[in-house]
């Protein structure tokens, strides 16, 4: 039996579906999965020549000092995440998430709000969500949602327009993301949504986690999949760059996101 046929077994005897995402997923729908510098000067050249990094300008620290160059980089990335649809891989898991007695969930560390765009109604953004916002000072004035649009120059990747303001104190807003090297951020609604997840795992049999472009950079995923799938073993692993999984907790297949749930739907798919 090949791993492709292994995943396509596990999947057609799930109890429940858990999908657990990282950047990589985002990839066929067009989206910089910003590994390494080189990957992210590639997407944004600008910051090339200025030599600034994906680390360093995820860092709630611009917000105070440069807020035009912090609302330039986040601004662009509302903007991008607006626009971009989903790829076809998200449907096939939700539709093999909907088969079961269980349902399905996402866990996932993007902040792009792909999954509740393709119709998940159970996700947890573990890091946030570009599409809310929250106080610079936390004023008390909670999350809401990001209604606004900020011009960005794409020449210095710096804000140009009125920059979001607290719906509360009327001083600065910021995306609700866990930025790095972040103290300050609002995390009541991934709270709220952790809650739900943790209470529907405990009720589920013969649960199997499909886990999609997570690497180990930052192994908030990882992590969480292997956690998740501990005591069954029934983990598939899809990563073309890091797919290393111990036989006995899964099957690891080294491919891209959408290649791969394309490949085992056909498999599915036949009587």
């Amino acid at each position: 039996m090949t791993d492709l046929e292994r995943a396509a077994k596990l999947i057609s005897s799930a109890g429940a579906l858990l999908v657990c995402a990282g950047a990589g997923m985002g990839v066929d729908s067009g989206l910089p999965d910003f590994r390494g510098d080189e990957g992210f000067w590639q997407a944004y050249p600008p910051y090339a020549r200025l030599g600034l990094e994906f680390v360093t300008l995820a860092n709630p620290r611009h917000f105070a000092d440069d807020p035009a160059l912090a609302w330039g980089f986040y601004g662009h990335r509302l903007a991008l995440y607006r626009e971009t649809v989903p790829h076809d891989g998200f449907r096939l898991l939700l539709e093999w998430g909907a088969s079961t007695p269980g349902g399905v969930w996402a866990f996932t560390s993007n902040v792009d709000g792909q999954f509740q765009r393709a119709g998940y109604p159970r996700v947890v953004e573990a890091h946030g969500s570009i599409h809310h916002l929250q106080c610079v000072d936390q004023c008390g004035s909670g999350i809401w949602p990001a209604e606004i649009s900020v011009s960005v120059d794409p020449e210095t990747m710096r804000a140009v327009s009125e920059l979001p303001s607290c719906v509360s104190c009327g001083g600065l807003a910021r995306p609700n993301i866990l930025m790095f090297d972040d103290y300050s951020w609002e995390s009541a609604r991934t709270d709220a949504q952790m809650s739900g997840l943790t209470a529907w795992r405990r009720s589920q049999r013969d649960l199997v986690v499909i886990e999609l472009g997570a690497g180990q950079a930052v192994p908030t995923v990882r992590r969480y999949a292997e956690i998740a799938s501990a005591a069954s073993g029934a983990l598939i692993r899809v990563n073309p760059r890091e797919p290393r999984i111990r036989h006995d907790r899964g099957v690891s297949l080294a491919s891209g996101a959408l290649e791969t749930l394309t490949a085992i739907d056909a498999l599915l798919s036949v009587p």
